[in-house]
């Protein structure tokens, strides 16, 4: 494995352990609130983008 794959497989798994955590997170901080799971799984894979699906127009 050439160096740059390392690196491209090191930042891919710091990327899915980051996000992994911050959905831990969220899901514990909304059955804190009472929400169900199902409402936090709406959303958007770009940060700070919101899916269109939930507008309020």
């Amino acid at each position: 494995m050439s160096t740059r794959d390392q690196a491209r497989a090191l930042m891919m798994r710091h990327h899915h352990q980051v996000k992994n955590r911050q959905q831990s997170m969220l899901s514990r901080s909304a059955e804190e609130i009472g929400m169900d799971a199902e409402s936090i799984q709406n959303h958007s894979h770009i940060q700070g983008k919101p899916l269109g699906s939930l507008r309020n127009e």
